[in-house]
């Protein structure tokens, strides 16, 4: 497919992206027991952020859906799941979603991310966005990348700041958090205004 162009492929089998001290790769099913440890040990952490978990949320059945819902939009050149690792020791940090992916006029996707409480606020997360602005602009073709966060995430919002996003204004009650319809700050960051170096 034309949008792997340019990756490299330890072992022939899925695009990897390089950031300074992280790397990022494609879900898959071996991922389960890692993927299930770090999201419980940081339910907690992540709560406020995130939408309300199934009852089935951490179990080997509810990731071979995710995994399946991943590659199918993949396919349909829809969304991008990627896991987030520690380059030195292969631990997973956290996660990256290029999700909504629009063509057309448009060219654009939202970016969501989430890591681990233990791995907060250490800059993993920074690199992981930093690294995936070049495959959205150069691999992807797209032209704008959007997220968004609550206006209490002052975290979320200076790390996307940081990786050159210019906050866009505020979405009333955008997104369901946590049993909640939330207001939420939107950034965005053009291919022409995207970081060097």
């Amino acid at each position: 497919m034309a949008f792997m162009r340019g990756l490299t492929f330890p072992g022939g089998q899925q695009p990897v992206i390089r950031g300074l001290e992280v790397y990022l790769r494609y879900p898959r099913m071996p991922d389960f027991k890692p993927w299930a440890k770090l999201r419980a040990e940081s339910r907690e952490f992540l709560t406020p952020w995130e939408p309300v978990w199934a009852r089935d949320e951490l179990t080997k059945g509810a990731f071979r859906r995710r995994i399946r819902r991943y590659q199918k939009e993949t396919r349909q050149d829809t969304a991008y799941a990627f896991f987030v690792y520690r380059k030195e020791d292969d631990q997973l940090l956290g996660g990256c979603t290029l999700s909504n992916v629009r063509r057309g006029v448009t060219q654009a996707c939202s970016l969501g991310y989430w890591i681990g409480q233990r791995f907060a606020r250490q800059g993993f997360m920074y690199d992981a966005v930093r690294a995936l602005i070049p495959f959205v602009f150069s691999t992807l073709g797209l032209h704008r990348i959007e997220a968004a966060c609550l206006p209490s995430n002052e975290a979320s919002q200076n790390l996307l700041t940081k990786a050159g996003f210019r906050q866009e204004g505020l979405a009333r009650k955008y997104l369901q958090i946590n049993g909640e319809w939330r207001d939420h700050v939107l950034f965005a960051l053009l291919e022409d205004e995207a970081p060097t170096g």
